[in-house]
């Protein structure tokens, strides 16, 4: 018996009975053999890690474009909050934590430039609509090494394509396994607290414009919030017999009242909409230029509806600085060197 094997026989012996077992995972979109070391969703996991997707997420948005300040988020911090924050719930529940990080570490690997205003602009340019959740499955199935792809687990890549939900239903039972569903709620508690952080230290909200209600019952602090929504989605899904992720409805009505919060203050906010209107100028501009000028990227033999799908491709790739500094190198004049 090799270390994963052993390993597997551990997660048999501890893990709960719902939970996502690795020696019973579905398989990949291309089998190939096991690892003697690690298991499947570890060695998603590193891969996830080790792509260059995963790197470029440093210079992504999460809420403000190509911040200067060192303390905001980014869509790299996000996905590591979401990692620990379902790793916690993935832990005390006694269910797979390793698929649980692996999800959450790739949720986001299709997220665009300028965040969910570069999401929206895509969406809008591209003819077949843009949603960074199929981005992201798109990145781990095809685009990375080179058209190659991670062949990663169903169970990982499921968990990827229906972590979203926009302005939807928080708790889902859409995700294949409970890891999944543990990544669509820690996703929601990671960016309502953190864009809440953010915000502030922007100048967009005062501490004082939270209302009095979400103050008292989430408490004045990030990791009060936090630690209140993580141990009300554990005590609840265990009461529940873990029919499904799950929230109080208390505590599920006041995050949806926080997170409508967040939209109308933040996301809304007139500073932003005026960035996110910067942006769109932008992308759309660099869209149209590529569809003018194919052979920039190498798609000249394209045919229009491969033309706009290789287009979105390459701008949804960009981090927000690649964007700027392409932008610039494009449409802005350079000043003329005295010889």
């Amino acid at each position: 018996m090799n270390i994963r094997e052993r390993y597997q026989e551990i997660e048999k012996s501890f893990l709960h009975p719902k939970s996502c077992l690795s020696s019973q995972t579905k398989g990949r979109l291309k089998p190939e053999p096991e690892d003697d070391i690690r298991t499947p969703f570890q060695r998603d996991r590193d891969r996830i890690i080790h792509s260059k997707a995963f790197r470029r997420l440093k210079h992504k948005t999460q809420v403000f474009f190509s911040p200067q300040g060192d303390h905001y988020r980014t869509r790299l911090t996000h996905v590591f909050e979401v990692s620990q924050i379902s790793r916690t719930i993935a832990r005390a529940l006694r269910l797979n934590e390793d698929l649980t990080e692996a999800i959450a570490l790739g949720h986001d690997l299709g997220h665009t430039p300028f965040g969910h205003a570069g999401e929206a602009i895509l969406r809008e340019l591209h003819p077949g609509g843009f949603e960074h959740y199929e981005q992201s499955l798109r990145v781990v199935d095809i685009l990375e090494k080179n058209g190659k792809g991670l062949n990663l687990t169903f169970e990982v890549r499921d968990g990827i394509l229906k972590h979203s939900k926009g302005r939807g239903k928080i708790l889902s039972d859409e995700p294949f396994t409970l890891e999944g569903q543990i990544v669509r709620v820690g996703d929601v508690i990671a960016y309502i607290n953190h864009d809440i952080d953010d915000a502030i230290r922007a100048g967009i909200i005062k501490k004082n414009d939270i209302p009095q209600e979400f103050l008292k019952f989430f408490g004045d602090r990030h990791s009060k919030r936090i630690d209140k929504m993580v141990r009300d989605v554990i005590f609840t899904t265990i009461k529940e017999d873990y029919e499904k992720i799950s929230m109080s409805p208390e505590m599920e009505q006041m995050v949806h009242s926080f997170r409508d919060f967040l939209f109308e203050k933040v996301y809304y906010n007139e500073r932003i909409i005026e960035e996110f209107k910067k942006a769109k100028r932008m992308l759309e501009s660099l869209y149209n230029y590529y569809l003018d000028n194919p052979h920039i990227i190498d798609a000249q033999e394209l045919e229009e509806k491969e033309l706009h799908r290789k287009i979105c491709d390459f701008i949804a790739g960009m981090t927000d600085r690649y964007a700027l500094y392409t932008f610039e190198k494009i449409f802005i004049p350079k000043s003329w060197a005295v010889p």
